[in-house]
Parts: structure tokens; C-alpha cells; sequence
């Protein structure tokens, strides 16, 4: 049932969301040069690769390194807005289409976060698809932390089911969590 919520949910999303989509391409293309989309190898369901795409919100330079190890001058102006709205997770839809990723589930790491995937085969959580959202991203526990971060993760396998879905869901559409937090110095 949760895959084919996820598709339906997907497909209605991409048709509602492909203009905003657009608008946001040009205005990244506009202001910041660089492809658009991001395409980044992450960490997917049992633990095989996959690239996650996004809508870039980090100049094209920036190094490949999970974003709570970025500095905050790494982002565009347009990023900001982005990743506060988030927009920038819109192309996921396309990833949840392809079987990649779901709208719940513990957030897709990048595979040199060798702590986070340890911790979070600890609690057999490799067996799910990463999420758009998900239990820590609402409570706004991000990647900087990842035994926290896994045992929070790993709540949702206990109570993994489609209203709990749609509850992680609204919360994120209505601003919970605030995503991975970068650091505020000036590195990129």
C-alpha cells in the first residue's frame, strides 16, 4: 500500500508541481551558472546507490560533502529561499517514481557517511527506501548527529503505516523540521 501511495501521490505531485519546477530551473539558470538540477550518488534501500536529484541550491563548485559539513556561503541567494521553502526536494518526485526513494523514510546519505549507514543497519532501517521526509527531518534532527539520527529513524519502523505517513508529510508541508543545517562560517 505505502508504493502505491507513493506513486499515485507522486504523479499527481509532478503534474501540479512541473510548472513551479520550471520556474525554478530558469531562475537558477538565471542567477547562478551551473546546471539546475543536482544529481548526487546517495545511499538507498539496502544500502545500493542511487542518484538523488534536487534543484541546486549550493554554487556549482561546492565540494561533494554532506550539507550540515558545508559552510552557509556555499549557497546561492536563490538557494536560500529554496532549501526554506522546500522546493528544492521537488525533482525527488522523480526518484520516488523510478522505486529510489519514498515520501517517508530516513533521509538518503551520501555513501562516505560510513556512521550514519552503520548506525542505521544497527536497526535494519537499510531495509527501507529513503524518504523525502521522515521521523528525524520533522523533529529536526539532522545528519550532523548520526546514532541520534538513526534511533530516531528507526521509531517509524514500529509505527510505519499510511496514516503515519500523511501525518510526517502534513507536518513537513506545514514547516516542521528544517532540513540539514549548514554551518555558518564561510567555507565552501
Amino acid at each position: 500500500m505505502k508504493r502505491s501511495f507513493d506513486l499515485v501521490v507522486a504523479v499527481i505531485g509532478l503534474v501540479v508541481a512541473s510548472p513551479i519546477i520550471a520556474g525554478c530551473v530558469i531562475a537558477i539558470r538565471l542567477t547562478s551558472p551551473g546546471p539546475a538540477i543536482f544529481r548526487q550518488t546517495r545511499v538507498g534501500r539496502y544500502e545500493r546507490s542511487f542518484v538523488c536529484l534536487k534543484l541546486r541550491t549550493m554554487h556549482r563548485d561546492t565540494r561533494n560533502l554532506p550539507s550540515h559539513e558545508m559552510g552557509a556561503s556555499a549557497i546561492t541567494p536563490l538557494g536560500k529561499h529554496l532549501r526554506r521553502l522546500k522546493l528544492d526536494e521537488l525533482p525527488q518526485l522523480l526518484n520516488i517514481l523510478r522505486g529510489e526513494m519514498s515520501f517517508v523514510g530516513p533521509r538518503p546519505c551520501l555513501p562516505s557517511q560510513t556512521r550514519l549507514i552503520e548506525a542505521r543497519r544497527g536497526y535494519g532501517l537499510e531495509r527501507l527506501r529513503p524518504g523525502i521526509t521522515g521521523v528525524a527531518q520533522v523533529a529536526g534532527v539532522d545528519m550532523s548527529d548520526p546514532v541520534r539520527l538513526a534511533a530516531l529513524d528507526a521509531t517509524y519502523l514500529q509505527d510505519m503505516s499510511l496514516k503515519t505517513d500523511i501525518n510526517l508529510i502534513l507536518a513537513t508541508a506545514f514547516g516542521a523540521g528544517r532540513g540539514d543545517r549548514v554551518r555558518s562560517d564561510n567555507t565552501r
